[in-house]
């Protein structure tokens, strides 16, 4: 995510979370928990001066990349109870301090040059699934023949 200082100066700091994380509130809106970091709060300050941002998003799998363009609300967790329960997520150990709510100005899909490929572990076990199953038979229908050539009287 980049945001712009007082001073007109951009600053790009790495957001992310679990896959979802960014939240679709409507056509134009998305919003995100933000979470205790590194205790900096340059973004959040810089929203403070100029709530313009954009955000590089990668879907490394297809080869795609999405920049969006949006102004940023900083909202409080209990601002908008409804928000808060869409963008929390219980299961992360993190705490969030305050939403990131942006409103859509535009985006543009790059295109997929010099974007190499990455796969989660979790992608990567889902594929190979498959052939493990695969070996494992093979190698049970293996030991069943290699028991019967040793002992052909059975």
């Amino acid at each position: 995510m980049a945001s712009v200082s007082e001073t007109g100066w951009p600053y790009v700091q790495h957001r992310g979370g679990k896959a979802g994380f960014l939240k679709v509130v409507d056509q134009r809106t998305m919003a995100f928990a933000d979470y205790r970091g590194n205790r900096q709060y340059i973004s959040a300050g810089n929203f403070a001066a100029n709530d313009r941002a954009c955000l590089f998003l990668m879907d490394y799998v297809r080869r795609a990349r999405l920049k969006i363009y949006a102004y940023v609300e900083r909202l409080a967790l209990d601002a908008d109870q409804e928000l808060t329960d869409l963008v929390s997520d219980p299961t992360y150990k993190g705490r969030a301090e305050r939403i990131f709510k942006l409103r859509l100005e535009a985006f543009d899909w790059n295109c997929p040059q010099h974007i190499t490929p990455r796969y989660t572990e979790q992608q990567v076990e889902q594929a190979v699934a498959p052939l493990r199953e695969q070996l494992q038979r093979l190698e049970t229908e293996n030991a069943t023949l290699r028991a019967r050539l040793e002992n052909p009287e059975r």
